[in-house]
């Protein structure tokens, strides 16, 4: 038995390495080559700038409406480290976790890796030993250097290229394309969901020989009013229901899911019904999530310009409000004034609440970025997004909208505040 709890290997795992994110693969291929955790099932790679965590997660409920023992890493979590590691549509339990961490500690030999390398090499250690028949990753970061890129899929896809991470990504779409392409293996299927690529992802898929299958061209899907149709090499399929995940890009992510699917029919066949299932029965929070009651709370993990114009996309979609209180936390690094623009005309009221932590922005710093990005509403700064959320929900009336969004740990304080009791109405 581990000497160690979950949370004290979450605290070690963030001890092991100088840098927060430190992009190569030469220190977790030394480890994974020691750790014995050989993967004998179909891995599906998913990478993009917005997009690929419900992709995943369509990927993966299709998979097992389909009878199949899926397995599903995606990063980084809501409430808990186990949402990370998902075996058979289960969270691993804290026993896995931490059989894999110790696998990881005997494997490294003092190397440094970082708290995501340290996760993912455990990962895929217990994917090794769960009889899988399929797995679908979710890249962290980028692509080319994430440590999911380890694993040599047999379809990768790419969901979406903008402009986030720039600092290790590079400030062009070019730049971050080049970097997702990454994932591409020669003469394995290569999607790309994104309708206008750049350049560089369609170089880098002809230089390595993979085979592009890509939207518009290959694939794509018609809306129609109640439901869709999805087009392929394979043929039609029509008269699909919308996902249960909502939002105006999520036929996009559908299609994506599709497409890989239908590029690996020979080895993962799927019939209409696993298709209509899956996507009906398709769960995945903090993406325009709707929760029950009044007034109307939306969760939207939202954190950069192109998922903050889909989020506006989408609020203007939603019906009328009286009013649309957002509140907003950001980390430091993000590109506040991007975000700020893109849903300004949608929001009446601004909240702000401080994120904790080294990457985390104070609501003074987030509010002199909303103002100088030419917010003329109302702006508020607070302690926390919880004293942000108790604010909003203190003047919010029963029709009105209030949007917590500006990234994952914004979205995971409102789920806990909300879940303690007396604070849902």
């Amino acid at each position: 038995m581990s000497a160690r709890t979950l949370a004290q290997w979450l605290e070690f795992i963030g001890r092991q390495h100088p840098d927060a994110i430190a992009l190569g693969l030469e220190r977790v291929r030394a480890v994974h080559a020691r750790l014995a955790a050989p993967l004998s099932c179909p891995v599906l790679t998913v990478a993009g700038t917005n997009g690929k965590g419900s992709t995943c997660a369509m990927l993966e409920s299709i998979l097992r409406a389909s009878g199949r023992r899926a397995g599903l890493y995606t990063s980084p979590h809501l409430l808990r480290y186990n949402e990370r590691v998902r075996i058979g549509g289960r969270e691993a339990d804290d026993a896995s976790l931490i059989e894999g961490f110790e696998a990881v500690e005997r494997a490294r030999g003092g190397l440094p890796l970082t708290y995501f390398e340290f996760g993912t090499l455990a990962a895929l250690w217990l994917f090794s030993r769960a009889r899988l028949d399929a797995l679908v990753l979710e890249v962290g970061l980028g692509g080319r250097l994430d440590a999911v890129n380890l694993v040599d899929a047999d379809c990768a896809a790419i969901t979406s290229v903008d402009l986030d991470h720039v600092a290790y990504l590079g400030s062009t779409r070019e730049s971050v394309g080049r970097e997702k392409a990454g994932i591409f293996r020669r003469d394995r299927p290569a999607v790309v969901a994104d309708a206008d690529p750049p350049a560089s992802v369609i170089d880098a898929a002809a230089a390595i020989g993979a085979r592009l299958v890509r939207i518009g061209r290959d694939f794509g899907y018609v809306a129609h009013p109640g439901q869709w149709d999805f087009w392929g090499p394979r043929g039609k399929r029509a008269a699909l229901a919308y996902p249960a995940l909502r939002g105006a890009r999520q036929l996009s992510n559908a299609a994506a899911a599709l497409a890989v699917l239908d590029a690996l029919s020979g080895a993962l066949p799927v019939s209409m019904q696993d298709v209509r299932r899956g996507l009906a029965e398709v769960v995945l929070p903090g993406r325009f999530q709707v929760l029950p009651g009044r007034p109307q709370v939306i969760l939207d993990v939202a954190h950069n310009p192109q998922a903050a114009r889909t989020l506006a996309e989408n609020l203007g979609a939603a019906g009328f409000a009286p009013e649309t209180i957002a509140v907003f936390g950001v980390l430091r690094d993000k590109d506040v004034t991007g975000i700020v623009r893109a849903l300004a005309s949608r929001i009446t009221r601004w909240h702000l609440g401080s994120l904790a932590g080294e990457r985390g922005s104070s609501a003074a710093e987030v509010a002199r970025a909303v103002v100088a990005a030419g917010v003329v509403a109302p702006v508020t700064g607070h302690a926390s997004v919880a004293e942000a959320l108790a604010a909003a929900r203190g003047e919010a009336g029963e029709s009105d909208k209030i949007v917590a969004f500006g990234s994952f740990l914004t979205v995971a304080e409102v789920m806990q505040s909300l879940a303690a009791p007396g604070t849902r109405g």
